[in-house]
C-alpha cells in the first residue's frame, strides 16, 4: 500500500474535478492515518468523512477529527461573558446538530462511526479560534492522509466529500506531497499536531464532550456493513427501476389512467393506415415518446400478441428515459448499453429472441444506444429474428449518416422513426434515405403548434427572445479573415453545385470554433447574467472549444471550465457541468438539485442536452454557441421551453456573434463584406428563427433589419440553399 501510485494534481477544483472519485477515495485505499479538520460539526459532517474510510479500516487506519460546533453570536457572547457554563453550551450545539438518520444509508454510516468511536479508531476534538481570550468560531479545512511506509499527502481548501461536491460554487484543494514538498506538508503536519494538542495559541481544543459521544453511539449496531460505499453507489444508479421491473408481466398495455390526445390517436391511426411504417414528426414536450408506445401498443394488439420490438435511442440517458415510459406501458425491456444495470443484456436478448423464434414467447422488447444497435453482434442476432418485429428509432435524423443508415435492412418489417427534425442539414441524400426506409409523416406537430396548442392544451410555455450582440476581437477578426481567404481557395464547384474539399471542412471547422469559442462572450455573460444571479433554473450552453484565456497549467481553457469558473468563483453562484463527461448517476443527481431549485442554480451545459434530455425546470436559459444547422438549435430552444409549475414564460439570451460593429463594417469593402457576410448570415437565420415565435419581436428585429442593411443581406442570401454551409462541431 503506497499514497506514491496514485496519480495525484496539485490542485482539484469542482465541478471541474470529481474531488470525491478522483481524489478522495484512491488516497483513503492506500492510507493508514487519516487527520481531518472539517469546520463545523453536525451529522451532515459526519456522513461526509465516512466515505471510503472502510478502506482505511481495512487497513488498520485509523481517524483523527477536528470539528467546531456552529454557534451563533448569542452563544459565544455568554460563553465570553461567563453568562453560562462553556461546556454546557457545547453539548447543548454539538448535539442540536445531530440529527436523525433519513434512509437505510445514513443509518449504516452512522453506525460504521459509532463502531469506530467505540473501537477506538475514530477520536474526535472539538475546537474554537481564541483571540485575547475570546471564543470565536474555528473552521478551517485541512487534512493529512499518510500510508504504511510514512509517505503524507496533506491538503487544505474548502473541500466536502458529500453529494454536495459534485455541484458547489467553486471548490477548491490544494494538494502537497511528501516525496515533493516535504516542506509545506511539515507546516500542515505542524498545523494540525499543534491544533491536537492543544498547543495552538490562536485556538482552543477540549475533548469531545462524552453526552454528545454517547449520542452517536446510540447509533451503533451489532455488525458493520463495510460494503455500504458501493451498495449506496448502486442503489443511486439503479433507483427504483429494477423493483419495478419485477412488477411489470411485458404485455403491452395503456396505462391506466392515461388518455391519448385526438392528435397522437390520430398519428397511430395514420401509421396503422400506411402498414405500420411512417414518422412521427414531433415537437419537443408534445407527448412524441408516448405516441411511440401508444403505436407499439396498437400493433401488438392487431397481430394478436406475437411481436419483437426494437427500440434505438442516441444516448445512454434517452435510453434511461425511455424506460421509465415503458414500464408504465406494463413492457419488460431488456437495457442494452455499456452501463446497464442488466450487466448480461446480450445473454438476455440471444435467449428472447431463441424463445421468440420457438413461440415460447410472443413479446420481447429492446431498448438500447445507437452505438450498441449498430454493432456486430447486436446486428447478428437481430438477423436472427424470425417472424414480426417493429423497429422504433428515436431522434431518427441520426441514421441517415451512413454508419447508421446501413443497419436499416429489410429484416424490420414494422418501422417507426421518431424527430422534431427529420430533415439532415446540408444532407439531402441521408434526408431522402430516411423518408425511403420508413415512409411518409403520419403527423407534423409543429413548435408553432405546442406553444399556441391543440386539442384545448398547450403543450410548451412562451418565451421572450433577446438577442445579445458579440463583437469578435482584432487578433480573432484577423484570424477569421485568414482562415476565410484560405477557405475560398477550397471550393468545389460541380454539377451547378458549391461544396468544399476535406481540407476546406477542417478549415471550415476551425472557423466555427473560432467563433464558438469568442473571447468576449465570457465578460458579456457576466454582465447579461448579474441581475439573476440570486435566481435559480439557469441554463448556459457552450461550445464544445476551447478559449484564448489560459489555465493554470498554460493551457487554452475550454470555454465551458472558464464560464464555470466565472460564475462560481467570481461571481457566487451554485452552478454544475453537465456533460457527456460526467456519469448517468451524476446527471441525474444534478437533474434533480437542479429542479429542487434549493441549491443548484444553474447547469453549464454543451450538445448532451440537445436531445431528448428532459429538464422541464429550465426557465432562464443563455445560449453562448450554436450551429448553423437549424435542427441543433430548434432542439436547444426546445428544452428551454417545456412546461412547469410556476413557469409562465422562459427567457432566452442568444449571443450573436459579429465581426465588428456595424459603425465600422459600413465602411467595408466589397471583399471585407462578402469574406464577413457569411457569419452574419448564419446569426441572421437564427434571430429570424427564435424571433419567429417569441412573445416580443422589436428588440430582435430590429437587430436583424441593421445587420441586413449593413452587410447587403437579401433574400437569396437567408435562404437554405447557399453556396457553403459550415457547422460548429460540438
Amino acid at each position: 500500500m503506497s499514497l506514491l501510485d496514485v496519480n495525484l494534481k496539485k490542485e482539484y477544483r469542482s465541478p471541474r474535478d470529481n474531488i470525491v472519485n478522483d481524489f478522495y477515495i484512491p488516497l483513503l485505499k492506500e492510507a493508514t492515518l487519516y487527520k481531518r479538520s472539517v469546520g463545523f460539526f453536525s451529522s451532515s459532517s459526519l456522513l461526509e468523512i465516512s466515505y471510503g474510510i472502510s478502506h482505511l479500516i481495512n487497513n488498520g487506519g485509523k481517524i483523527n477529527l477536528i470539528v467546531s460546533p456552529n454557534l451563533s453570536e448569542e452563544d459565544i457572547e455568554a460563553i465570553n461573558k461567563g453568562y453560562e457554563v462553556r461546556d454546557n453550551i457545547i453539548e447543548r450545539v454539538l448535539l442540536q446538530y445531530i440529527t436523525e438518520p433519513q434512509n437505510y444509508f445514513e443509518e449504516e454510516r452512522l453506525n460504521m462511526l459509532a463502531t469506530l468511536i467505540a473501537q477506538e479508531k475514530l477520536d474526535i476534538k472539538v475546537a474554537f479560534s481564541l483571540q485575547n481570550e475570546r471564543l470565536g468560531l474555528y473552521h478551517e479545512k485541512l487534512g493529512l492522509i499518510y500510508d504504511s511506509e510514512n509517505n503524507v499527502v496533506a491538503f487544505s481548501g474548502s473541500m466536502n466529500e458529500s453529494e454536495n461536491a459534485f455541484i458547489h460554487n467553486y471548490e477548491v484543494v490544494d494538494v502537497f506531497t511528501s516525496w515533493n514538498e516535504q516542506d509545506w506538508v511539515n507546516l500542515k503536519e505542524t498545523a494540525f499536531d499543534n491544533l491536537w494538542n492543544n498547543n495552538d495559541s490562536n485556538a482552543g481544543v477540549f475533548d469531545f464532550p462524552e453526552v454528545v459521544k454517547n449520542k452517536l453511539l446510540s447509533y451503533k449496531k451489532n455488525s458493520v456493513d463495510w460494503e455500504i460505499d458501493q451498495k449506496e453507489f448502486r442503489n443511486k444508479h439503479v433507483d427504483s427501476t429494477i423493483e419495478k421491473l419485477k412488477s411489470v408481466t411485458n404485455c403491452p398495455e395503456i396505462p391506466t389512467g392515461l388518455q391519448l390526445y385526438k392528435y397522437q390517436e390520430e398519428a397511430i391511426n395514420n401509421w396503422k393506415a400506411n402498414n405500420y411504417n411512417g414518422i412521427f414528426d414531433m415537437a419537443t414536450g408534445t407527448g412524441k415518446t408516448y405516441t411511440g408506445l401508444g403505436a407499439i401498443t396498437q400493433l401488438y394488439k392487431d397481430l394478436k400478441g406475437r411481436l419483437a420490438v426494437v427500440i434505438v435511442c442516441p444516448y445512454q440517458h434517452l435510453v434511461n428515459q425511455w424506460v421509465e415510459d415503458i414500464i408504465n406501458f406494463n413492457i419488460n425491456p431488456i437495457i442494452g448499453h455499456s452501463s446497464s444495470e442488466q450487466k448480461d443484456f446480450k445473454k438476455r436478448l440471444k435467449m428472447a429472441i431463441m424463445d421468440y423464434n420457438l413461440e415460447v414467447r410472443n413479446f420481447f422488447c429492446f431498448v438500447c444506444t445507437n452505438g450498441t444497435f449498430a454493432t456486430e453482434y447486436i446486428q447478428s442476432q437481430l438477423n436472427n429474428i424470425r417472424g414480426n418485429v417493429l423497429l422504433v428509432v428515436d431522434e431518427a435524423h441520426n441514421f441517415g449518416a451512413q454508419n447508421l443508415k446501413q443497419t436499416l435492412t429489410d429484416k424490420f418489417n414494422y418501422r417507426l422513426a421518431l424527430s422534431a427534425t427529420l430533415e439532415r442539414h446540408g444532407d439531402e441524400e441521408g434526408t431522402k434515405a430516411l423518408y425511403d426506409y420508413f415512409g411518409k409523416k403520419c403527423i407534423e406537430f409543429t413548435l408553432e403548434d405546442a406553444i399556441n396548442g391543440r386539442d384545448g392544451e398547450k403543450f410548451l410555455t412562451p418565451y421572450q427572445y433577446h438577442p445579445i450582440v458579440v463583437y469578435l476581437t482584432e487578433d480573432e477578426l484577423n484570424e477569421y479573415h485568414s482562415l476565410s481567404r484560405e477557405i475560398a481557395k477550397c471550393i468545389i464547384k460541380k454539377n451547378g453545385k458549391t461544396k468544399l474539399s476535406d481540407k476546406g471542412k477542417i478549415l471550415a471547422q476551425k472557423r466555427s470554433r473560432l467563433v464558438a469559442g469568442a473571447i468576449n462572450k465570457i465578460s458579456t455573460l457576466a454582465r447579461e447574467i448579474k441581475p439573476y444571479r440570486n435566481d435559480n433554473h439557469i441554463l448556459v450552453y457552450c461550445g464544445a472549444t476551447k478559449i484564448a484565456m489560459q489555465d493554470d497549467n498554460g493551457d487554452d481553457m475550454r470555454q465551458i471550465e472558464a464560464i464555470t469558473e466565472m460564475l462560481g468563483n467570481e461571481m457566487g453562484m451554485h452552478v454544475a457541468e453537465f456533460t457527456s463527461r460526467e456519469d448517468s448517476y451524476t446527471r441525474d443527481l444534478l437533474r434533480r438539485k437542479f429542479s429542487d431549485g434549493d441549491y443548484l442554480q444553474a447547469l453549464v451545459a454543451i450538445k448532451c442536452l440537445d436531445e431528448g434530455v428532459n429538464i422541464p425546470a429550465i426557465k432562464t436559459a443563455f445560449i453562448l454557441a450554436s450551429t448553423t444547422n437549424p435542427k441543433e438549435y430548434i432542439q436547444r430552444r426546445g428544452r428551454v421551453l417545456r412546461k412547469y409549475p410556476g413557469k409562465e414564460f422562459a427567457i432566452i439570451y442568444d449571443f450573436i456573434t459579429l465581426p465588428r460593429p456595424l459603425d465600422e463594417a459600413i465602411n467595408l469593402t466589397y471583399d471585407e463584406i462578402k469574406c464577413e457576410k457569411s457569419m452574419v448570415r448564419n446569426e441572421v437565420n437564427r434571430i429570424i428563427e427564435f424571433s419567429r415565435l417569441a412573445i416580443s419581436r422589436m428588440e430582435s428585429d430590429k437587430l436583424r433589419y441593421e445587420l441586413e442593411d449593413t452587410y447587403r443581406l437579401n433574400e437569396n442570401d437567408l435562404s437554405d440553399d447557399v453556396e457553403i454551409e459550415e457547422e460548429y462541431y460540438e
